[in-house]
């Protein structure tokens, strides 16, 4: 999915099977949330943590129940666990919405990881926690 003004500055990747076009960027996180059955954040920069900053933010506000991880390889994501931690401590997020963030350095175990979010109680080594 790639809004109409990145594809006209061919931003687009040619070998997909299936692009969608739409006309913004907030009807893109739209269709991905409700086209996603998790939600992985891998290594990025500032849209990264955008999107993933609003698909907890919906989730906190009841908008979908879809687990939601961290791929955190090399550590990258461990400043963002502790801010996290953080905020929880200081009581500006609920621990409950932290600790449903699930984190893992490989992709084969953050995917089992989050098939098992709803099914199973978090554990410490799967999760962030305060």
């Amino acid at each position: 999915m790639i809004p109409q003004s990145l594809l006209d500055r061919e931003l687009a990747h040619d070998g997909l099977t299936d692009l969608r076009i739409v006309h913004s960027m907030h009807e893109r996180k739209r269709l991905m949330i409700d086209n996603a059955d998790a939600f992985i954040a891998m290594p990025g920069g500032f849209g990264t943590l955008e999107e993933l900053f609003e698909v907890l933010t919906w989730h906190q506000l009841g908008h979908h129940d879809k687990p939601c991880g961290l791929l955190d390889i090399d550590g990258f994501y461990a400043p963002l666990r502790d801010c996290l931690a953080h905020m929880c401590a200081e009581g500006f997020v609920a621990a409950a919405q932290v600790e449903r963030v699930r984190v893992a350095a490989e992709p084969t175990t953050l995917l089992a990881r989050l098939g098992a979010a709803e099914a199973a109680p978090t554990t410490t080594d799967e999760a962030i926690r305060p």
